[in-house]
């Protein structure tokens, strides 16, 4: 009985873990792709007008939308926690993929570079293995 109450325990703490560690994977992916946003020069708008606002409920969060406006392409981004929209042009969208794809080339070139100093050191995925 009372092991099956301190499994029952554990599982409930293993699955809070798991919920906040995947929680805060996705709240970094979204900053990250509101910082990539930024730097590709997306401006930042907080939707005043009951259209705005409207409009700004209606959208997806946290998702590049394209849209027309005056016969030119348009991207926005709602950032339902920040309560504000990132709208960029085509140039901005361009900038921004471009950025992204630099990222991840970058984290690959720093994954294969560990990979590579730890086969160096002949170091498995444990560590080295000297003293054990």
């Amino acid at each position: 009985m009372k092991q099956s109450k301190n499994l029952a325990v554990y599982l409930g703490l293993l699955a809070v873990t798991a919920a906040l560690f995947i929680s805060g994977c996705a709240s970094e992916r979204e900053h990250n792709k509101e910082s990539l946003l930024s730097a590709a020069g997306f401006r930042t708008l907080t939707p005043t007008t009951a259209q705005q606002r409207a409009i700004y409920d209606s959208m997806p969060p946290y998702k590049v939308q394209r849209f027309d406006q005056n016969g030119k392409t348009m991207y926005a981004y709602a950032d339902k926690k920040a309560g504000v929209v990132y709208l960029g042009s085509e140039n901005e969208y361009q900038r921004y993929k471009q950025l992204g794809l630099q990222q991840s080339m970058t984290n690959e070139q720093m994954e294969a570079a560990e990979m590579n100093q730890n086969a160096a050191m002949s170091w498995g995925a444990w560590g080295p293995m000297g003293r054990w």
